[in-house]
């Protein structure tokens, strides 16, 4: 039959109509199968991660940080600030913690009984030349020695001191080690380094020759202290790293590295299922890879329009990706780099499953409201951050030579997202300026808080309106996830008989239903007649151009169906116009009613 014109969102062509229902059933397929490696993605994930890593970290922790130095209880690891200190923890804390119990015929120390220190622990320092620093003119005949802050031009390779030992000579750093990024340099393995022997008197002896013949000077800059445990009862290894750093500007800044890892992997039944489950991810990531191969191979630069496209390509990159000292750190630092890529693969592969749940009506409504109001969001954040620079570099040249929070500039960016969440330091920043202090603050709380933040969302509800209201007038997905696994499932129990199908005799019955009572409230035969046509025409027309499995927004129409549509505009007229009688009559009567 040929077209007579073409109606808003009008019906489907039966082809067309399978080709939906097809992709409906290949998208709920790929959620099963996404769902499956996502739960084997898990597993794999924690599966790895060991809940006593934390308490053992602690533990450690506890013996070499927070014990004090012999004859000041308030000096421990943390709060050292001059060499004299620093010898006292070698000395004390340390040997004490290290040595801390050696059990009969077993040469190893036992840390807290269940920890065994391996091998022996190792001491390195990095070192800087004498007048490596430049010096005003007029002051150059009050400086008789000058050092710089570390960095590998200045650092100092010769030997020094009594220079017969290994602790005097320069060792060359090895090319695969990490470097080690502390709180004022980046230090490169290598340097000037000792062992500690596995007896405590003869370590002992050792530190403190050291200490009287000056092994830590003014060119000093950093000094580590390396040592690694194994404890058997978690199969957990903890790599400690201790960092005393000597700035330029003199004393000592401390910090610590502790990493529980878990290097031997298949040692007991729930390891090997581990393995089994690395085998089916491997697996999956084969799979994967050939999917989205075949997809940009189809699509080629249509491909990457999709933000989710990119999301699967960001997942597979991130998928493929005993007298002797044991360097266990090197091992320790590419299991942690390990470990932050699987963090971040997890993540991403959650943020995936919303590709799949955005059919939901609550997610469709989420993602329309971000898509429709991105390019506000983006220029408010251009603005929004514009202000929060300013106010950074404002907070870095006022306080930064007295409040920690805005001591560097990366410092300052982020105190002032800590101000906007409510946590900020008032009382250093009045102290630190009384005048400018106060001002500073006020005005940033009123600009940011109280202008741009609302601002922000006063973009997104206005946007969120305007989605809803798009939504109720029928601008909804294609299909809805919750309705199609609805459907699904009702159709399960109706084929086990677990569920009675809907008839429509039921229908008739409802119908039969709503006439008996338009005939008690008093409507005459004609009008109950007239809303029944009306109400068939109006379930016939929904079905054909409401339908929920609408692909295009235009769709061609019949002859016939052109016909129905106008017999049902005139009705509606038709009814209209009975309705204005109505109302005019009651109006009258209303008028005619006396004061």
């Amino acid at each position: 039959m040929p077209e007579a014109s073409r109606w808003h969102r009008g019906g489907i062509p039966k082809h067309k109509l399978s080709f939906r229902k097809e992709e409906i059933r290949t998208t709920l397929q790929e959620l099963l199968l996404y769902i499956i490696f996502l739960i084997n993605l898990c597993i794999l994930t924690f599966g790895v991660t060991n809940p006593h890593t934390y308490y053992l970290n602690k533990v450690i922790s506890s013996v070499f940080l927070d014990t004090s130095v012999p004859g000041d209880e308030r000096t421990n690891f943390k709060s050292i600030c001059r060499t004299a200190d620093f010898w006292k923890f070698m000395e004390g804390p340390l040997l004490e913690g290290l040595y801390w119990d050696l059990r009969y015929n077993d040469k190893n120390s036992h840390i807290y009984y269940e920890n065994i220190l391996l091998g022996v622990p190792r001491v390195r320092q990095l070192r800087v030349r004498n007048n490596t620093c430049k010096v005003y003119p007029s002051f150059r005949p009050l400086m008789t020695d000058c050092y710089a802050k570390y960095t590998s031009a200045n650092e100092d390779v010769s030997d020094f001191g009594l220079k017969h030992d290994t602790e005097w000579k320069y060792s060359a750093p090895s090319i695969n080690s990490p470097w080690h990024w502390g709180f004022v340099g980046v230090y490169h393995n290598g340097g000037y380094l000792f062992t500690l022997s596995k007896s405590k008197s003869e370590a002992k002896t050792k530190l403190t020759n050291l200490r009287l013949n000056s092994w830590v000077t003014r060119g000093t800059r950093v000094v580590f202290i390396d040592f690694s445990l194994y404890n058997a009862n978690v199969n957990l290894f903890c790599i400690i790293r201790l960092v005393a750093e000597f700035p330029a500007t003199g004393g000592i800044l401390t910090s610590w590295q502790f990493y529980s890892v878990k290097l031997l992997k298949y040692v007991s039944y729930y390891d090997y299922f581990i393995a089994s489950c690395e085998v089916i991810f491997f697996i999956f990531l084969i799979v994967f890879t050939t999917q989205e191969g075949k997809k940009i191979k189809e699509f080629k630069l249509a491909y990457f329009k999709s933000i989710w496209n990119w999301l699967e390509l960001l997942l597979l990159i991130l998928l493929k990706s005993t007298e002797k000292y044991p360097d266990f750190y090197f091992l320790a630092y590419w299991h942690i780099y390990y470990s932050n890529i699987i963090a971040i693969t997890i993540f991403f592969a959650w943020m995936k499953i919303f590709k799949f749940i955005s059919f939901n009506k609550a997610m469709f409504q989420l993602s329309s409201t971000l898509s429709r109001c991105i390019r506000d969001i983006v220029g408010f954040a251009t603005m929004f951050f514009m202000v929060l620079l300013t106010y950074a570099q404002l907070g870095f040249l006022l306080f930064g030579s007295q409040v920690e929070d805005f001591s560097t500039l990366q410092n300052s960016i982020f105190a002032q997202f800590r101000i906007v969440l409510g946590d900020f330091n008032f009382a250093g920043i009045q102290q630190a300026s009384p005048v400018l202090g106060p001002i500073y603050f006020i005005t940033f709380i009123f600009f940011v808080f109280f202008i741009l933040l609302n601002m922000f969302l006063a973009i997104i509800n206005y946007t969120y309106s305007e989605v809803k209201a798009d939504y109720s007038i029928g601008r909804r997905p294609d299909f809805e996830l919750g309705k199609m696994i609805k459907k699904s499932y009702d159709n399960v129990l109706e084929k086990l008989k677990l569920k009675k199908p809907q008839k429509d005799e039921d229908k008739g019955i409802k119908s039969t239903d709503l006439a008996e009572q338009a005939r008690r409230k008093g409507f005459d035969e004609n009008e109950i007649r007239s809303a029944e046509q009306m109400k068939k025409w109006k379930e016939r027309l929904e079905k054909k151009y409401y339908s929920t499995e609408i692909q295009d927004d235009y769709q061609p129409v019949t002859q016939e169906e052109f016909k129905d549509l106008f017999l049902y505009a005139v009705e509606l007229e038709k009814e209209l116009h009975y309705i204005s009688l109505k109302l005019n009559r009651v109006m009258r009567k209303v008028s005619a009613l006396p004061y």
